[in-house]
């Protein structure tokens, strides 16, 4: 893993300028949608950027460069939007019309992917949806840019902004859209843990990397111990969405909902603290690093007695931290490639 692994695709979304096929705007700012640090990106470098970004870890990351950063675009126009897609195709499609809808008429959309993450599809998605694009390839990655005349298809936009509109999906009858992690079914991991809680946990919870609610959901239904319950979740969109399935529960339990990158620790204290953490960044290699950070916060925040349950797949080596930081570590499950692990701490029963 590099140290900066967006390195070449900001380099390569950043040539239409450094090579003079684009010119900056001298007035009116940039929006950078799906916004990244890296790849030597400089705020004194690119005047009137404005970065977007609603996943935790890429926002501060941003914040800390020094880069000026929201979590929501607004309804403000620009004369240059830029475009980092996400790989879901649908969600990808939802940025592209949400892009052209944020450009002052004439203005530019640039767009840039990794060969590897769907670039050719996503330039021939940008062209259908305004005609003729201007294209180049560097660094494995494609840049591609709509004219300023564009023809846009404005059906075909408002077709493409419905795609992440929420709704009930029939697998698992929570509300969900794409370009959210396993948006149209049960995650085949999170439906182990789900089947393997034990009924009496209990006191002040928390999901961490709670996605849409799926475990969250389990875990208030079938726990009756659980009275609180903090559901936490690096990507935005995912937590709006816990919050809409939760709501059932908001009468009885005490809910909150924390935009938050678990990597950098927690700040409360809980009972039990359930997860299915990521393993890996988006379209890149397993990412063991990241579970383990999951365990080191949930063993931080724990209080005495306190139980992590825990599911990956079987071949992420968890075990040794499991190990370092928790005073009792078993394997409940296996199964589909997966593995249900129980952690706890030393000392008195959860909830006391």
């Amino acid at each position: 893993m590099t140290a900066d692994p967006d390195h070449d695709l900001l380099r390569t979304l950043f040539l239409p300028w450094r090579e003079g096929w684009l010119a900056w705007p001298q007035s009116g700012g940039a929006l950078f949608l799906n916004a990244r640090a890296g790849g030597g990106l400089q705020p004194q470098d690119w005047p009137g950027l404005q970065c977007v970004s609603a996943f935790k870890p890429a926002f501060d990351a941003l914040q800390a460069a020094g880069l000026a950063v929201r979590a929501d675009a607004g309804a403000q126009r620009y004369p240059l939007v830029m475009l980092l897609p996400p790989r879901s195709r649908e969600a990808a499609r939802a940025a592209f019309a949400q892009a052209m809808s944020l450009l002052e008429p004439g203005g530019v959309l640039v767009a840039c992917q990794a060969n590897e993450e769907g670039a050719r599809s996503g330039e021939a998605d940008l062209q259908r949806l305004v005609g003729p694009l201007q294209v180049r390839s560097k660094h494995r990655c494609r840049v591609y840019w709509s004219a300023p005349d564009a023809s846009l298809d404005a059906n075909l936009q408002e077709q493409w902004r419905a795609l992440v509109t929420p709704r009930v999906v029939a697998a698992h009858g929570l509300l969900s859209h794409p370009g959210v992690f396993s948006w149209d079914r049960v995650d085949v991991a999170s439906g182990l843990l789900a089947q393997h809680l034990p009924e009496d946990l209990r006191g002040h919870a928390a999901d961490l990397g709670c996605g849409y609610g799926y475990l969250s959901r389990a875990l208030l239904a079938h726990c009756p111990g659980v009275v609180a319950l903090d559901a936490i979740e690096a990507d935005a969109a995912a937590l709006a969405l816990a919050r809409a399935n939760l709501e059932p529960f908001a009468a009885t339990h005490a809910l909150d909902f924390l935009w938050h990158d678990v990597a950098r620790g927690l700040s409360r204290r809980y009972d039990c603290i359930v997860s299915n953490p990521p393993f890996h960044a988006e379209g890149r290699a397993d990412r063991p690093d990241i579970g383990c950070q999951f365990i080191a916060a949930a063993a931080a925040a724990l209080r005495p007695g306190g139980q992590l349950w825990l599911v990956a797949n079987r071949h992420l080596p968890y075990e040794a931290a499991l190990a370092t930081h928790f005073a009792q570590v078993r394997c409940v499950a296996q199964a589909h490639g997966f593995k249900v692990i129980t952690a706890r701490h030393a000392g008195v029963g959860a909830g006391s």
